[in-house]
């Protein structure tokens, strides 16, 4: 909250900000000129680092055409809070405004602040006395409850203006008492919040989260991402609205949210209450995993939270939401290009994934409604509660359950129950088939047999025949790269059919889908698709 002495009428700024008190805009390094200058002083409960004292939140500072005060007090933390009694007095003679602070008691010493200020080339000819607040991110009420302003004429007082115009302020004693209360049921935010995170750690303690004997405080050594108290996330979703609900998966919910503090708008991944063992295992898996991850093509994780019997994990927003929405639902038609630009962000991911990080990790769910798009539909590979971490030199990793979704799943996996970057790159291949198709892998052939389309059987026997652009989405209406889309498709095939034999040999030309063959050394323009082709070779040698 601030006192402040500014243009008449008084205005908002442009770009105002929270930090600006609105007095200035959102740039702290902002000096305000013309009829935006102002002198004002600030009682500040927020510490913005860039610019504040730093030794605690709470401050008095005087500031003048700037948010940057020229100078300031720090005050115990928590301290502004309550009913306070504040005097500011200009002395036009020796240029100097001074502050004085009573918290609650006024027979004890007050805070005291003063500076140098000439307020005739500070401010404007006419100027509007008042108060301005802001709350940013955080919950405060500002009650004034009651205040009087005096000044005395200038002894060179020449033109007969006195009163609240500058020419008062300029050659005039400024006497201001501000008495205020800043009081609510939210009146410290942070108060709240430690109380509250106090409740949820209670919840944690009784939390059945380490059932499988892995303690849950492991889950909070990372650094990154970090833990939400729950009434956070209650606050950024509006409870839990039914209108910010984005979707239902296999173990929860997800809601579009905003927290405040940081000013970003994120997706809540809220796990049912009577989440089972299962799932209480991807909660976990998904923290230890992709907290320790960082990619472009892969979706930030920002949080999560384990309070108050819930699960919640707190993601990046990705606006055009999942691949699967835009191929078989009703969301943007994707051209060509749009597609390999897609195909070849997963593929980036994968590698990623198997090879540049330290250890191996293996996804093993790999599917289009995995894939998130974001405003410029590049692919972001998420959900990572079945992922796993293997070493580079094992290889592969034996599960106690197979699990990943129907028609993507590779069919060794199903036979040994064990899960490797080859099973990550058959999924891949399924994806690449269903970008380029347009089609699901499996799906009925109507709904008056029990016949059932499957995509692989579908592009391998159109492939074997010599017509395998026949496979291409009806949709793109011929309108895409002849030898782009049959190097995707012919990739996807390479890795799903060939090297695991999962359908009929059929006739095929004489020259097999091999790693030469999928090289275009002869072209720049397809040097693109190399890091496709070298994932799959280097998961299959």
């Amino acid at each position: 909250m601030a006192f402040f002495l500014g243009s008449y009428p008084s205005r908002l700024p442009k770009n105002a900000s929270s930090s600006g008190l609105g007095l200035t805009n959102k740039s702290y390094t902002n000096v305000s000129t013309g009829e935006d200058r102002f002198v004002a002083v600030e009682f500040d409960t927020y510490l913005n680092r860039d610019f504040d004292p730093n030794a605690t939140y709470d401050h008095i500072g005087i500031d003048v055409n700037s948010i940057v005060s020229v100078t300031n007090e720090s005050l115990p933390d928590f301290s502004l809070n309550g009913s306070m009694t504040a005097t500011v007095d200009y002395n036009s003679s020796s240029s100097i405004l001074s502050v004085k602070l009573w918290i609650n008691d006024t027979t004890k010493p007050p805070y005291n602040l003063s500076d140098k200020v000439d307020l005739k080339s500070a401010l404007p000819e006419k100027v509007t006395i008042g108060f301005s607040a802001a709350t940013g991110a955080s919950v405060e009420l500002h009650q004034l409850t009651s205040w009087y302003f005096n000044s005395s004429p200038s002894f060179e007082h020449k033109h007969g203006r006195a009163g609240v115009e500058a020419g008062a302020t300029v050659g005039a004693t400024l006497f201001v008492v501000l008495l205020f209360t800043v009081a609510a049921i939210l009146i410290r935010r942070r108060r709240i919040k430690n109380r509250k995170e106090a409740e949820d750690e209670q919840d944690i303690s009784s939390d059945s989260l380490d059932d499988d004997g892995e303690p849950i405080v492991e889950i909070e050594m990372g650094t990154g991402p970090r833990r939400f108290p729950y009434y956070e996330l209650v606050e950024a979703t509006k409870s839990f609205a039914a209108e910010e609900k984005l979707g239902q998966g296999g173990f929860g919910a997800v809601y579009r949210g905003y927290l405040r503090e940081q000013g970003l708008a994120v997706a809540i991944k809220r796990f049912a209450k009577d989440s089972s063992k299962q799932g209480r295992k991807e909660y976990k898996s998904e923290i230890k995993v992709i907290s320790r991850l960082r990619h472009r093509n892969l979706v930030q994780l920002i949080g999560w939270c384990h309070g108050r019997d819930e699960l919640l994990l707190i993601y990046e927003l990705v606006p055009n939401r999942s691949l699967d929405i835009h191929l078989h639902g009703n969301g943007t038609f994707l051209t060509w290009p749009m597609r390999v630009k897609i195909v070849l962000g997963i593929g980036s991911a994968l590698f990623y994934l198997h090879e540049e990080w330290g250890q191996c990790v293996v996804h093993r769910d790999i599917k289009p409604s995995n894939v998130m798009l974001d405003e410029f539909f590049n692919a972001k590979l998420g959900d990572f509660g079945l992922a796993r971490f293997i070493d580079h030199t094992v290889g592969m990793r034996t599960m106690t359950a197979v699990s990943g979704t129907p028609g993507y799943v590779d069919p060794e996996c199903l036979i040994t129950g064990r899960a490797s970057v080859k099973s990550d790159v058959y999924s891949f291949g399924i994806v690449l088939l269903e970008v380029a198709c347009g089609r699901k892998p499996m799906s009925l052939l109507d709904s008056q047999t029990d016949g059932v389309f499957r995509l692989v059987e579908w592009a391998w026997d159109l492939y074997g025949k010599g017509d395998v652009l026949k496979v291409v989405d009806v949709r793109l209406n011929d309108d895409y790269d002849v030898t782009e889309m049959e190097r995707v498709i012919v990739l996807g095939l390479w890795v799903v059919v060939v090297l695991r034999c999962d359908a009929v040999l059929v006739h095929i030309d004489d020259e097999w889908p091999c790693y030469s063959h999928l090289v275009f050394v002869g072209s720049v323009r397809f040097n693109r698709f190399e890091g496709l082709v070298f994932i799959a070779q280097a998961s299959f040698e």
